[in-house]
């Protein structure tokens, strides 16, 4: 009965740690997010993993369409291209922090955890003049450590109501998943980078934006800066 209670024990402590670290609601290691207020007809378009030199492109479609993002940058990335950095503070899109090297969070310090967000908070920030004030783990993974840097560096950890997995999918099922999960409130996650390599290929991400971006301004929905999703209104 004993070994029965303590294997029943073990088990439900390894799903809270499991739903900790990749539970989209999960709150367990740090403020976070994954959708605002069903009330407002209002999405938050974000990209991971930039910027790339595919970015300014992503740019000028949102520009054509006159909607605004957010980017959760890579420092090192930032570091790589600097001015394609202040080119999405200058159009007027969010800058969120999305660590320096991109690395998985899994079994690492919180030495390692801090210095990960503080490094990439201080690239961005000297690159841009913007001071980022939201945060999204590499591959959506949390660990024990983190909300301590979250609440060093004044940041909000923000998940996704969708998963674009334009990393995998042709345009078309892009689109599909984007589409699908449209809804008051939803946080839609893509890429415009691939971790913090040079040169990435995301042109079935970028061909899935141009057909979304009508289709979801059709269905009268107001793209705006997770911020903005968040702020309260009157």
């Amino acid at each position: 009965m004993l070994i029965e209670i303590l294997a029943g024990a073990s088990c439900a402590a390894a799903g809270v740690m499991a739903y900790g670290v990749r539970g989209r609601s999960a709150r367990l290691f740090g403020p976070s997010v994954w959708r605002g207020p069903a009330e407002r007809r209002s999405i938050a378009l974000t990209f991971d993993d930039g910027p790339s030199e595919s970015t300014p492109e992503l740019l000028d479609l949102l520009e054509r369409r006159q909607m605004r993002a957010t980017f959760f940058q890579c420092g090192l990335n930032v570091e790589r291209l600097p001015e394609v950095a202040r080119e999405v503070a200058a159009r007027g899109h969010e800058l969120g922090n999305h660590s320096h090297m991109h690395p998985r969070f899994y079994l690492r310090s919180r030495r390692f955890l801090y210095e990960e967000l503080a490094r990439a908070q201080y690239i961005i920030s000297a690159n841009t003049g913007v001071t980022p004030r939201l945060f999204r783990a590499p591959y959506g993974a949390r660990w024990p450590g983190l909300g301590a840097a979250q609440s060093r560096l004044s940041l909000l950890g923000v998940m996704w109501t969708v998963f674009g997995r334009d990393g995998v999918l042709p345009a078309e099922g892009i689109a599909r998943r984007l589409l699908g999960g449209a809804r008051n409130g939803a946080i839609l996650c893509l890429h415009d980078g691939h971790e913090v390599r040079p040169r990435p290929d995301v042109r079935p991400m970028l061909e899935a934006v141009r057909r979304v971006l009508p289709e979801l301004e059709a269905r009268g929905f107001r793209l705006e800066t997770v911020s903005e999703l968040l702020c309260p209104r009157n």
